[in-house]
């Protein structure tokens, strides 16, 4: 999950959230996550290893479920260095997803992809499995303005395109088991809930749940997604939007990739969707249908979030950039949303072109 807003791919620097990447921090209890390892020395060293020469000059760039920098080249550009999470991704899934992105890439579809280094994209030095990639400059796509959505949706059009083309093999698919019930299951099982707010969050997901699965057992169309498309994996640069980390990349319908860019009032999300489909549909068609699941999707990714917070809490940069979770008021405040949440499912779908 790495965020673009910022003037080079994948992101603006925080170096405050990522600090604790090469040093204890003294008001934090102190913890053996494999990314205590990541040091400097081992970040340099690591892409030293494919043969080129660093300026031993490091950013960190805000990516919380992996480490990400930008690391000075001596003679050239700086290249994006990425770090995978050991013990999330395979290797398969890994050099599927980059396959994906080059796939895309010779479909001249403008996505950041990684440099390969004797015809490999995945490296592995120290323990560390990582990948390079071009530094891209860009600003963040503007998802209310009009002329951006469109552009958008002409690019995810194009993506879908390619991604219904073949099947992953190793990636994951988007499942209520997986994004719903077992983040449910793993929040319950957990020692996060305070006690009063226990019951409250076990009814309004057990409804949500018990809502949803009749759409979820549908047999919608499947294709290869980016699957996390908001705003911050987008740069706008030379009047185009690029698509940058495809580290989720999945298997799923197409809405997950296209409810992300609507908000606002019921009329203002039909007009921005309308703008993404005209796009969208200059190169394949979408289902209508696929709208009925907007907001039980939206209902997936507000479980999921907090329950990837709290797998990722003994990492000491999560604690670091997100110091209100797992708080009294982050929990009941949670529980509002999702009770909001089972609110917007009983009202009837978007549809298009009603404005």
């Amino acid at each position: 999950m790495v965020s673009a807003a910022g003037a080079s791919w994948p992101g603006r620097p925080v170096a405050l959230a990522l600090a604790a990447i090469s040093q204890p921090v003294a008001s934090m209890p102190q913890s053996h996550h494999p990314y205590d390892a990541l040091t400097p020395d081992v970040v340099i060293d690591s892409v030293e290893s494919v043969g080129l020469w660093s300026d031993a000059r490091i950013f960190p760039l805000n990516s919380y479920e992996n480490r990400v920098y930008q690391v000075g080249i001596e003679g050239a550009e700086p290249l994006i260095a990425k770090f995978y999470r050991p013990g999330r991704w395979t290797d398969a899934q890994i050099l599927e997803e980059h396959a994906f992105a080059h796939e895309l890439v010779a479909a001249e579809i403008p996505v950041v992809a990684p440099l390969a280094f004797d015809g490999q994209t995945l490296m592995e030095h120290q323990g560390f499995r990582f990948a390079l990639f071009p530094r891209r400059g860009g600003r963040q796509v503007e998802l209310d303005n009009f002329d951006h959505l469109e552009q958008v949706g002409t690019m995810l059009g194009r993506i879908h395109a390619v991604g219904a083309a073949r099947a992953f093999e190793h990636r994951p698919a988007l499942t209520l088991q997986h994004f719903a019930i077992d983040s449910r299951d793993f929040i319950l099982e957990g020692d996060f809930l305070p006690p009063e707010n226990r019951s409250a969050y076990e009814s309004v997901t057990a409804h949500i749940i018990e809502q949803i699965a009749p759409l979820f057992d549908q047999p919608w169309r499947q294709l290869r997604l980016h699957g996390d498309c908001h705003a911050g994996n987008f740069l706008w640069r030379d009047d185009t939007p690029w698509f940058v980390d495809l580290d989720d990349c999945l298997t799923g319908p197409a809405i997950q990739d296209i409810w992300m860019l609507i908000s606002g009032s019921r009329d203002e999300q039909t007009a921005y969707l309308d703008t993404v489909i005209e796009g969208y549909e200059t190169f394949t068609p979408f289902d209508p249908r696929e709208l009925q699941l907007v907001e039980p999707l939206r209902c997936l990714r507000q479980m999921h979030h907090a329950a990837w917070l709290a797998r990722r809490w003994q990492d000491p940069a999560f604690p670091m950039a997100f110091p209100w979770f797992n708080t009294p008021r982050f929990w009941a405040e949670h529980i509002l949303a999702l009770r909001e949440q089972q609110a917007a499912l009983r009202e009837p779908p978007l549809t298009l072109g009603a404005v």
